[in-house]
Formats: C-alpha cells, structure tokens, sequence
C-alpha cells in the first residue's frame, strides 16, 4: 500500500482578495483560527472546519466566499470571524487524483474522520458526520499533518 504525506500550505487571511483566485478550483479547504486553540477532548487545534467543493461550478473560491459573507448560515464561523481573523488554506484535488481513486465527498469524510480520530470529535464549526469511508479498503494511506493546525 502507498502512503501519501499531506502538508498544508501556507495559510492565507480569510478575506475576499484572497479567495477570490480559487474560483473554478476544486478541492478541499481548511478554516482555522489565527490564535485561538479550541480544546477538542483529545488535545487542542486551531482549526475550526473543514469543507469541499465537488465541481468547478460550486469553486473552493465560491463555497469560501459563502462562509465569509455568511450564506452559508454557518453561524460558527461568521462569529469566530467577529472575535478574530481567520485563515483559510487548501487541498487542490487535480494533485490527489492519481492517489485517491474515489469521490472527492469520500476524501472529505476521510479527513474528517481522522480528524475525529486524533482529536475526539467533528471540528467544531463542522455541522455534517462524515461517511464510513474509513471501512473501506483504501489502496492508499493517507497521513495528514494536523499538526499544522496546532
């Protein structure tokens, strides 16, 4: 079986400059907090959700800008945003293609999971559970730096 390291990229700040470039990028993406660590049950993250966007049609850049202007009726995240700046950073899916045979839905519920898996429960701005994508037999193995977020 292959393994696949996941890095993160520097972040950028949640504002519109900055999201406005991922328009037509498919992907998944990452919401965190500037300096506020959240204290999940097993240790402590800055990252407060994270999301998908499964076609070009509905961009990182389109489903970002949502949360930030607050269509998505994210309430979490529209009022971490009042106490303090956010940052934002992204996983194209074109790069995981050749690694990752299935959905781009089923690579969301796999990071979530493992997210739930090394700090006890969903981030907290997520309101979704993820699938049961972890029973199944994946032909890679996925290690992700959540580190990143500490």
């Amino acid at each position: 079986m292959q393994t696949l390291q996941i890095y993160f990229d520097t972040p950028k700040q949640f504002e519109l400059s900055n999201i406005k470039p991922l328009k037509g990028i498919v992907g998944l993406y990452f919401i965190c907090t500037t300096d506020t660590l959240i204290q999940y049950p097993f240790k402590k993250s800055r990252l407060l959700y994270i999301g998908m966007s499964e076609k070009k049609t509905n961009s990182i850049g389109s489903r970002l800008t949502g949360h930030f202007e607050g269509k998505s009726k994210n309430v979490g995240l529209v009022n971490y945003r009042k106490i303090e700046p956010l940052f934002f950073t992204y996983i194209n899916f074109e790069m995981l293609k050749s690694f990752w045979q299935l959905r781009i839905e089923d690579l969301e519920s796999y990071f979530i999971l493992n997210f739930v898996e090394n700090y006890g429960v969903y981030p907290i701005c997520n309101n979704k559970t993820g699938f049961e994508v972890l029973k199944t037999d994946l032909e890679v193995d996925i290690s992700i730096d959540w580190n990143y977020f500490d």
